[in-house]
This record gives C-alpha cells, structure tokens and sequence, in this order.
C-alpha cells in the first residue's frame, strides 16, 4: 500500500486560511481553501490567502477541493486558487448559495466547478473517497470530511461543537462519527481553537435570552453587528424582534445577500411583516426598530466602521440607539473594533459586549467536546489544526491525559507533509508553501514582501527622495542633485550630512558610470541610506530618481 501524506498548506499555528491536502500516490484532495485577516503590520493589505503553489505544480493529481462550510477562513481563497487551476468544487447546496455570487465576481464562468453533495454522500476521488458527516457549528449545512484511503479514514472535524438545541434544530451525526471510529480512523485533523476553555460550550439558543433582555431594556433602535455569514444569529434577531413588535432593516450589501438566498432557501424564516427596506424606517419610531449591520470586526469599508464615522449616507448613529456586539474579534482585528466601539459611544450610542446572559456564544468546541470527538473517532494519530501553537500543545496535552503515547501525537507545521503508511507516521520534506498578500487592487498575484517591506519603512520612518540631473549622453552632471524628505522626522541637519555624501559620491564617478543610470541610482540611494541609519537608526523608503537631460 502507498504513502499517505497529509499536508497543511495553512490552517495549522494559525487561526485562518484553512487547506489541507490529502495525497495517496498520484492522488490529491484538497479540504477547504479559506483566508485570513492581515496583522497591524501588513499595511494595506486586505486578506491573506495561502500559497497554491503545490497544488499548481501537481494539478494533475488534484481530484477536488472539498468545502466543510462557507465561512470565509475555508472558503475565501477559492477564488485565487481557481485562477491558478482547473479543479471542481465540492460542497453542500447551501454553501454553494453563498459562494458562487463571489467566486462570480472575480473569475470567469467557465473557471466555476461546483458539485453539490448531502451529508453522508460518498465521492470517489481517485483511489480516495470523500463522505461529509453533519456537525453543529454557527452555520447550517456543516460538516466533517471522513477521506478514506488504503490505511483509514483521515478525519477532519473541521469547524465544530456538540450543540444538541440548535437554532436550525439539526443535530450532529453523532452516530455516523461513531461509526467512523469502530471502521478505522487512521488520523484525527482536530479544531482546536477553544481548547483553552474547560467544560461545555452553550447552545446557540442561549443567545436567545440575552437578545431579548437587550431588546427590552433598549430605550430607542437595537443595532446587532455579526459576521455576514452568522445566519443562526440572525434568525434569532428576526425571532426577538417579531417578540418585542419590532421591525429588522439590514445594513451591508454581503449581509443582505446572504439573508435573500437564506430565506429564499428556507435557511431563515422571517415572521410575516418583520423584514423592510432601510428607507422604510422613517414609518417607525426608533422603539419600533432594529438594524442587522455587518463590521462586526472593525473593517474599514464596512456599514458599521463608516457609521461610526458618521460618514455612511444611508444611516447614522444617533443618542438612545443600542449596539449589541455579537461576534469573537479574529486576532489581530482587536485594535480597529475597539476603536469602533469608542466612536460608538461618543455619538450616544451604548454598545453591549459583554453580558451576564450571553449575547454570543462561539462555534468552536469547548474541551470536553474535543475530548467527545476524541473518544468517538478512537483514531490512531492525532494532530490538531485550526488553533496558534498554544492550542496545538494544550490539545496534545489534553490527549496525552487521555492515553494516547507522545509518538501518536502531531504538531503539524504549514508545508511539512505528515507521512503514514501501515506501520508508523513520520514528518517529512518541506512543500512549497506561505502566504499571499492581497490587497485592494484586487489583484491575484498578492503584493510581494518588498512591498510590505517599503510601506512598512515609508509608515514608520518616511521617504526621502533624491533627485539626479545627468547629461547621459556627455556623462556629466547636468546640475546640483537635490533632497526631498516627507514625512521624514531626523535630527537637525541630517539632510545636509546626506547631500554632502550624495554630493562626493557622484563627483567620484566617472563619465562612463555617470552614462549608466542604473549605476547612478544605486551609489545615490546606498550613500544616503547608509548615513541615514548609521547616524539615527532610521530607515526611511529611499528614491532615486535620474532626470535625463
């Protein structure tokens, strides 16, 4: 039997941009393919997505990618994977609904490969096959991928928790996990991501209590901000509302996407005469409304963000109006939600997020949960995913207390295939493998390090300019260089100690060196960057520029 390798292409001492690759000889599968969120030290930077180029350079073998669900951290790099190669899509009807108006809207029809299954589907995969099994987790139609190869199952959990009082009233298949694990499960790919937190996670339905105890004590309108795609939230707030005789209007163009497929999909039933239009709201009083509003992670562009701004034309916030924050901030985005949340209250805005009866409840499970999933698959190795280093150890330590030896334990690490094959597992070579930058420009290339790394030192220290007239054709200056600084802070007289040592270094070229720019540039910019940090230790974006004359 062949070598089973499963490889993390990101996903793994992270949290974000969730693919995995499953190979067995000349066979690959791939499960989810999401993005993250930049930390504060990617300037203009949107999304992180990972690096294809593995499966480019195997794209033959690539028999499918297989969605769990249709948050953004699984799904949200397809588009750029799809623009690098031809592959199907494989995912439930529901997370099809949400994804193909994006994919759309970056890539050609032809270049769109969607292939429905149900839960409990089996799908040939070369000599692999792939069956979904439900899980709850804060989005319907989830699931586990159960990938079977020649040594056991490989066993994703993906995103999830034991919730038995769903909002959708769809329970886990507990049974069929069951049943995986008396069939042979080979590895557990397990989330981790609340493995920090004792006990059981609550219900969804908790949330429920803690919507309507904000509703009645709200003295004018209720806003709720949550992910665009937290589409059981959102049925609970359409549930409170019609409670407390309130009308729901939403903000945001993605929410009011996602909420018009679930309820023409029945995924959101919305009480009869809840539901209207923004500028419907003026027939209302503010004790008669509530608003739906997407920037729940302090996006920049988003309704909330410009609200708090006073900057978005189609809504303001106003003195008596009530945020609820219902959402986990994604590391890294704490900053910018803050600052939102500050704003916030300086209009006269109260925003709760924090409250004795919860007012969000994660997806992810707790640690007995895990150790649920641990004792119903019974697999022979271990590796935690979907978790920063910190959680990856606390898992191995929680499976370490449950029996299982060190040598059955993975840390994996993005790009380094865990090897298996009938009698042991091991680590092996390093793949191609990263990160891509994204941003605004929309541009699937990603924007390279040194990019990041001269926005990161204009940021920070400035830009200074150098100017260069030269007569190229008899190879002499054609007249005094000059020295531009912006946003440049040294000390005093730094500028004239550089343009001295700009000065000598052109005036020790020769004819021949003063006709090559390219040359020009080079001793202009490296004299007075060298200066410059040697004498304050800044590292400011230095540019060269010849002018030709």
């Amino acid at each position: 039997m062949g070598l089973v390798q499963v490889i993390a292409l990101g996903g793994v001492g992270e949290i974000g941009k969730n693919c995995t690759v499953v190979r067995e000889d000349d066979d690959i599968v791939v499960v989810d393919c999401g993005l993250s969120f930049p930390n504060e030290e990617m300037l203009g930077i949107d999304i992180v997505v990972p690096d294809f180029t593995y499966l480019v350079q195997n794209q033959s073998m690539v028999r499918g990618v297989f969605i769990t669900h249709a948050h953004e951290d699984h799904v949200g790099g397809l588009p750029y994977l799809l623009n690098q190669i031809d592959v199907p899509i494989y995912c439930t009807e529901f997370t099809q609904a949400l994804i193909r108006s994006k994919l759309e809207e970056k890539l050609p029809h032809k270049k769109i490969d969607i292939r429905i299954f149900k839960h409990g589907d089996r799908i040939a995969a070369g000599k692999m096959e792939i069956e979904p099994v439900r899980v709850t987790h804060s989005i319907p139609e989830n699931c586990s991928m159960a990938v079977r190869t020649s040594h056991g199952i490989v066993f994703f959990t993906g995103d999830f928790k034991f919730d038995f009082t769903p909002v959708d009233g769809k329970l886990a298949n507990i049974t069929r996990i069951g049943e995986m694990g008396l069939e042979g499960v080979l590895l557990l790919l397990s989330d981790s991501t609340n493995v920090e937190r004792p006990g059981w996670g609550p219900s969804e339905r908790a949330v429920t209590a803690g919507l309507r105890n904000v509703f009645a004590e709200a003295e004018g309108r209720v806003l709720l901000t949550t992910f665009a795609s937290n589409i059981h939230r959102m049925q609970q707030v359409y549930e409170v509302a019609a409670e407390m005789g309130r009308k729901v209007a939403v903000v945001g163009r993605r929410m009011e996407q996602n909420l018009d497929v679930c309820e023409r999909m029945g995924y959101v039933k919305v009480p009869k005469g809840t539901r209207i239009r923004l500028d419907e709201m003026r027939m209302y009083s503010d004790k008669q409304l509530a608003i739906l509003t997407t920037g729940s992670q302090g996006e920049p562009m988003s309704a909330l963000v410009q609200m708090s701004k006073g900057e978005y034309g189609r809504l303001q916030v106003k003195q008596g109006d009530t945020l609820i924050y219902s959402a986990r901030p994604i590391p890294g985005n704490e900053g910018a939600i803050w600052r939102t949340i500050n704003r916030l209250f300086n209009q006269g805005c109260k925003v709760i997020y924090e409250s004795p009866t919860p007012i969000h409840v994660s997806g992810h499970a707790y640690q007995e949960e895990l150790k649920m999933m641990i004792n119903l698959t019974r697999p022979y190795y271990i590796a935690p995913v979907h978790g920063e280093p910190r959680h990856q150890y606390l898992y191995n330590k929680i499976a370490s207390q449950m029996g299982y030896p060190d040598h059955r334990l993975f840390t994996m690490k993005d790009g380094i295939p865990l090897c298996m094959d009938d009698t042991s597992a091991h680590f092996g070579e390093q793949v191609p493998c990263g990160r891509v930058l994204v941003d605004n420009s929309g541009t699937m290339d990603g924007v390279p390090d040194e990019v990041l790394r001269d926005r990161f030192n204009v940021a920070n220290d400035g830009i200074v300019v150098i100017t260069v007239p030269v007569d190229t054709t008899a190879g002499e200056m054609a007249g005094d260089p000059v020295i531009q600084a912006r946003a440049f802070s040294g000390p005093a007289g730094i500028l004239d100690a550089a343009y001295d040592v700009l000065f000598d270094a052109l005036a020790a070229l020769s004819k021949d060196e003063l006709k090559d720019t390219a040359r020009v540039k080079h001793d202009a910019s490296d004299v007075v960057r060298r200066l410059i940090q040697k004498r304050t230790g800044l590292r400011p974006l230095v540019l060269p520029i010849v002018v030709e004359v």
